[in-house]
């Protein structure tokens, strides 16, 4: 069977956005919601990787009851307390942008995760994430004259 030989680099987002470990996880929240995505590299002071946040890790951490004003506010109070280093993951799996787009889907599925920080060193260049790798099979199977609908792909 061959190998998929994409680099990441040729897929991954970038630039990448990035949180601080002392940040609050209302100011993570925000950040992924304005920017519409679901996990953002958190970063020290001199940009080094130091963990991963998900909106999963947040939404597990801290309830939401939109519809329930009265239990809303605890809610608010404890995200604008609890800091991101608190329930970030650390040391998380990362890759570099020369590796293969397949190694890339080999370790999220290794790890059970969606995405993986592309590093340089220690430093985060970049994000390569499940959506990215989807983006790949539709261009490949596009390319090789599969776009019929209703063709079926095992």
């Amino acid at each position: 069977m061959n190998r998929h030989q994409s680099d990441v680099s040729t897929w991954m987002t970038t630039p990448v956005i990035t949180i601080r470990a002392h940040e609050s996880l209302f100011n993570a929240y925000n950040l992924m919601f304005e920017n519409d995505v679901r996990r953002l590299p958190v970063v020290d002071s001199q940009d080094y990787l130091v963990g991963m946040l998900t909106m999963s890790d947040i939404l597990q951490t801290v309830p939401f009851a939109p519809n329930d004003e009265e239990e809303a506010e605890p809610s608010r109070l404890l995200i604008k307390l609890q800091t991101v280093e608190n329930i970030m993951s650390c040391d998380p799996i990362t890759i570099t942008a020369e590796e293969s787009v397949q190694e890339a889907a080999e370790r999220m599925l290794e790890y059970k995760v969606s995405g993986l920080p592309v590093i340089e060193g220690e430093n985060v260049i970049g994000i390569i994430t499940e959506s990215d790798i989807f983006r790949l099979v539709v261009e490949s199977w596009t390319k090789n004259g599969m776009k019929t609908m209703g063709h079926s792909v095992a």
